[in-house]
């Protein structure tokens, strides 16, 4: 069963990469990049997950707007591919055979169980060969370790941007105003349900157990633990309810607050005042985002020079 599963996961993994050579002569042409072609199968294949969600979400021009959308993004992503490829092979690099070949077989032991003709004959359903598929990973494999190569040594980060981040994303590192909160609920088809919140409210003041009261006549699935809602922040409620409910001070019971015909009864116990986290606390955690986009800036700008020195025409 894990060996099938896999084998599905490779095969959905298949349909998403470069159509053959054979296919590419009676494609039609999406983009040209330098000498290579980049065809209208790849980028359909590409995106072809997507473009199913698109068609369950959207219809008529909208859809056809959202699916040019998608396309042409794809297009990019496989220039800035290509150009990737094509800067491998001018530089003369090369990836030692045993690399890929280790690479292929902990693909075989981690998603086959080691199975290699389990492996081979998943290739061999999609029409795929060994060495097609060699191929397919290997492209991969230069990707990855030439955009790697692009921001070798950028990793120095200046305390000035590591503090613009912090400030710009303050509330990232913020913990929100929380009040710990019971309530009573009176639906509306009760005759006298105002009535009836006024008298428990009135109980309560002189001295009645709010969960208590709940436990007896609230309306709703927190009765049985007394009202209880818990910890909750200012995003939980309606906002008639959390208006009212933060107004409160520990130890206060609201009036009345109707809402679409029912009767609410708050109680809150405790309050926990916004808290930011100080940049010392967070720090590691701060300069890992920045590098991280210190790292894509420096890949986006190397592949804005690549376009620059290239040949790029879309179709």
């Amino acid at each position: 069963m894990r060996i099938r599963l896999l084998a599905v996961n490779l095969l959905v993994f298949l349909s998403f990469v470069a159509v053959s050579t054979a296919e590419e002569v009676l494609d039609g042409i999406a983009a040209v990049v330098n000498k290579d072609v980049i065809t209208f199968s790849q980028v359909r294949e590409l995106v072809a997950m997507q473009e199913r969600a698109l068609r369950q979400t959207y219809e008529g021009k909208e859809l056809m707007e959202k699916i040019k959308e998608l396309r042409l993004a794809a297009i990019n992503d496989l220039i800035d591919r290509q150009l990737v490829l094509q800067e491998f092979e001018k530089n003369k690099f090369s990836i030692p055979e045993h690399i890929i070949d280790d690479h292929i077989n902990t693909i075989i032991r981690t998603q086959f169980n080691g199975d290699r003709q389990a492996f081979i004959r998943t290739l061999a359903a999609q029409g795929y060969t060994l060495q097609r598929f060699r191929k397919i990973e290997t492209d991969k494999m230069i990707v990855q370790a030439m955009r790697a190569r692009a921001v070798k040594g950028n990793t120095i980060i200046s305390p000035a941007k590591i503090e613009q981040y912090y400030n710009l994303h303050r509330d990232e590192y913020t913990t929100p105003e929380e009040i710990k909160l019971r309530m009573i609920v009176i639906r509306g088809d009760n005759p006298d349900a105002e009535g009836m919140a006024n008298e428990l409210r009135e109980k309560i003041l002189k001295g009645a157990d709010f969960a208590k009261m709940a436990q007896m006549y609230s309306e709703d699935s927190s009765k049985e633990v007394g009202g209880d809602w818990g910890w909750i922040d200012r995003k939980m409620l309606n906002e008639k309810l959390t208006k009212a409910a933060f107004a409160l001070k520990p130890g206060q019971v609201s009036k009345p607050v109707e809402l679409a015909g029912n009767y609410y009864l708050l109680y809150v116990e405790a309050r926990k005042n916004a808290e930011v986290k100080p940049l010392s606390a967070v720090r590691d955690e701060v300069v890992k985002k920045v590098l991280q986009q210190e790292r894509q800036a420096a890949q986006e700008k190397w592949i804005r020079e690549l376009r620059s020195k290239a040949y790029v025409k879309i179709y």
